[in-house]
This record gives structure tokens, C-alpha cells and sequence, in this order.
């Protein structure tokens, strides 16, 4: 029984990673796509650009969760099988990575894979953009905190308990969300190089007696993180109500708690985000 339900598991994954693999290769969009995706160099280092680019992904990491709220836990698509190699999600996320590398998404520093060991290479070129990070700051991948932070806080609040078997659909919702999270959370790298070049005296000080609490504050600005966390609970509050015919039937009826949205922000986003930026100013004169 174990053995037919992986065979029909892989067998539908592997079909999905092929005809989208096969339609992406067709279509010529994605090799602009990828250029575009590629190409930070200037835009990326000017403050008010990044900031419309970290609120346009409010929207969707907002909308991914509320397709991921639509299926129920799911446990077993998260443990680990006798005589498997770690879970079903682990594999699925491994192959799509796998298929998404070929396809040139890890070429953009602003994409940091969940399993980056043993990626194959592009089967595009590199698209040439200038070097905007430090090398070594360049590098780093908290996508580990991340799923781990996925698993053990954020599912609970977003999911209702039970076992559906939509197995495939639940693991491409997750990785949708998380790619999405890691994206957001890693442009931290981009802020911190931005408030480096705006002062790098104050910042210099910090970095030279490895102060991770001063540079911490440095980079706080608490009625920021209190606008950016309204901000995106009043978004959940739009995207994700319940809408019909009957005005007043389902008022304060929502996909997922828009009181959840703003914990995630406050909880785990910014926080990681800023860990992110102290981890990348910690290196960035070497």
C-alpha cells in the first residue's frame, strides 16, 4: 500500500515538474524573465524602489497563504517514511528546486534555495548583472529558520486539523508560500547594504567590534515595524474576506485571521529580516 501511494506521489510530481519545465523552456518570456529577475543592480540599491518592491510582496506572501489555508495540516506529507529519505515535502521542494535551477532562478541573488546542495547548473547564461552585495554576504541562506519557523509556529495558526491526501496540490501551496517568505526575508540583505552606503560611519564602528546589538539598533524602527504589521493585517482583512450576495452575512468571515498576518510580520518576518541584515553587516567590510 505504502509502496503504490509513492509511485502515484512521484508519478504526479514528476509530471507537473515536466510539463511545466517543458512549457517554461518553450516560451521565450522566461529568458526575459529570468534577465529581468537578474538584473538588481541599480533598482535594488535605491531605498524607495526596494520599499514598493518588499510591499509588493506583502500581497504575495497574503495571497499564498490563504491557498495554502484552503487544505488541512496534512501531516504525513511533513514526516519522515521508513525507507524513504526524509519526507514528501522534502522531496517535492528538492525537485522543483532542481527543475526551477535549469531553468535559471538561483541565477538572482535575490533567490536562495531550501536545499542548495547539489543544485545542477543553469541551462541558461548568467545574465551579467553587477555585483551590488558583498560576495560573502552575498551567500547567506537562512532558509533552515524558515521552514523551520513554518513548521512549528505558522502551520498550527493556518491550518485545520486533518488528512485529506491532497498531498502534491498541499507541498506546491507550501512552496509557493515559502519561496515567497525567503524572498522577502533575504531582501534584508539589500536593506542593510542601502543603510551601510547612507552612513557608513555609524555603521563602520559597529561592524569593526562585531556589535551585534548596536547594529540591531541602528537598524530598528519600531513605528515602522507597527505600520508595516497594520498594514499587512488590514491586506489580509481585504484579500482574504469571505464575499457574497448578502452584505452583512459574512462579515468578519475570513480566509485566514487577519490577526495572524500581522503576527507573522511581527513574530517572524521582521525579526528574521533584520537578522538577516545584522548577519550581512557583520561581513560586509571583509
Amino acid at each position: 500500500m505504502a509502496s503504490k501511494f509513492l509511485f502515484s506521489f512521484f508519478v504526479a510530481i514528476f509530471s507537473w515538474v515536466f510539463v511545466g519545465f517543458s512549457a517554461a523552456i518553450d516560451d521565450t518570456s522566461l529568458f526575459k524573465y529570468v534577465s529581468e529577475m537578474g538584473n538588481c543592480s541599480d533598482d535594488m540599491l535605491n531605498l524607495d524602489s526596494l520599499r514598493k518592491s518588499l510591499v509588493r510582496e506583502e500581497d504575495t506572501i497574503i495571497f499564498s497563504l490563504i491557498e495554502r489555508a484552503k487544505y488541512p495540516v496534512n501531516s504525513p506529507l511533513y514526516d519522515e517514511r521508513p525507507g524513504f529519505s526524509g519526507s514528501l515535502f522534502e522531496f517535492f521542494v528538492k525537485e522543483s528546486e532542481a527543475v526551477q535551477a535549469k531553468a535559471g532562478r538561483y541565477l538572482s541573488v535575490k533567490e536562495n534555495a531550501f536545499f542548495p546542495d547539489n543544485l545542477p547548473p543553469s541551462l541558461l547564461p548568467p545574465c551579467g548583472s553587477q555585483q551590488v552585495l558583498n560576495p560573502r554576504g552575498a551567500s547567506i541562506n537562512i532558509n533552515e529558520k524558515i521552514l523551520n519557523m513554518y513548521y512549528k509556529n505558522l502551520l498550527p495558526l493556518i491550518t485545520s486539523d486533518g488528512d485529506d491526501g491532497n498531498y502534491a496540490i498541499t507541498a506546491d501551496r507550501d512552496l509557493d508560500f515559502l519561496q515567497a517568505l525567503s524572498r522577502r526575508i533575504h531582501l534584508g540583505k539589500f536593506v542593510a547594504e542601502i543603510k551601510f552606503r547612507e552612513s557608513p560611519q555609524d555603521y563602520t564602528r559597529a561592524i569593526l567590534a562585531q556589535d551585534k546589538d548596536s547594529l540591531m539598533k541602528l537598524l530598528t524602527f519600531e513605528s515602522v515595524e507597527e505600520m508595516i504589521k497594520k498594514r499587512v493585517e488590514k491586506k489580509a482583512m481585504v484579500f482574504g474576506q469571505d464575499v457574497d450576495l448578502n452584505e452583512n452575512d459574512n462579515v468578519g468571515n475570513y480566509k485566514v485571521n487577519p490577526s495572524v498576518v500581522s503576527r507573522l510580520y511581527g513574530e517572524w518576518v521582521i525579526p528574521l529580516t533584520k537578522f538577516v541584515e545584522v548577519e550581512y553587516l557583520l561581513c560586509r567590510l571583509d
